[in-house]
């Protein structure tokens, strides 16, 4: 268990708050919350193309579930279902399982981050890099007038807003399954308005360093599926 946390510490936590740290040394201005945007950007920025490849993974399943209703129908052997659905993804050059590669990956970084925030009040300074400088303390003020270091309800209503809006981009189509009995169908309806609650009342709860983080990571994740939304149009 020690080598996982030092694992953990020295992969992702050491490095992420080093280079916040560079990023308000550089940034003029000193503010942390520009710091974290840009950051946040860098993360995204790392994980587009997986984050791409999952998207339109995920767009290209909504779109062949008539034809996975029809197998399932047709196959009640589970064995051969299964046999009939590989063969299915196959053709289509999907992986059904690609979409969640990019959520596992960002739960250990926003544990990650969320260490880094709590460190913001400058007792984790000691942790920096010996080639990263090290500031008299670390200014929690973002814009002048938000405080980072500490609970904002407003920057967590921006969050639950912006995931609203994607997740009702990612909402399933009623046209490509039947709306009644679909269980999947059912429960992405249902996660479109229950996700957008749950993240306000995280981000609500925790340092609102954090809820800047997800607004900002939210409008890139709109940005980056109105693009392929854009693309697939034309």
């Amino acid at each position: 268990m020690d080598l996982l946390i030092t694992a953990f510490n020295e992969i992702l936590y050491r490095p992420l708050f080093n280079i916040l740290v560079l990023l308000y040394n550089i940034i003029p201005g000193d503010d942390l919350g520009i710091a974290i945007i840009v950051l946040t950007i860098g993360i995204k920025l790392v994980l587009y193309p997986l984050n791409q490849k999952a998207i339109k993974s995920q767009k290209a399943l909504q779109e062949l579930q008539p034809k996975i209703k029809e197998i399932q129908k047709k196959y009640k052997d589970k064995t051969q279902q299964a046999e009939e659905l590989l063969k299915l993804y196959k053709e289509a050059k999907i992986n059904p399982f690609s979409g969640f590669l990019p959520l596992l990956i960002q739960i250990p970084i926003l544990i990650a981050l969320y260490k880094v925030f709590l460190g913001i009040n400058g007792n984790e300074l000691n942790n920096l890099y010996s080639f990263i400088s090290k500031p008299e303390n670390l200014n929690p003020m973002f814009l002048g007038i938000i405080n980072l270091s500490e609970k904002n309800w407003i920057l967590a209503g921006l969050a639950g807003i912006f995931q609203f809006i994607q997740s009702k981009m990612n909402e399933p189509k009623s046209g490509l399954t039947d709306k009644k009995t679909d269980f999947s169908y059912l429960l992405g309806k249902q996660m479109v308005y229950l996700m957008p609650i749950v993240t306000i009342l995280i981000a609500g709860s925790l340092p609102s360093a954090l809820a800047l983080y997800w607004i900002v990571i939210t409008l890139f994740g709109i940005f980056q599926q109105w693009r392929i939304e854009t693309k697939k149009i034309s």
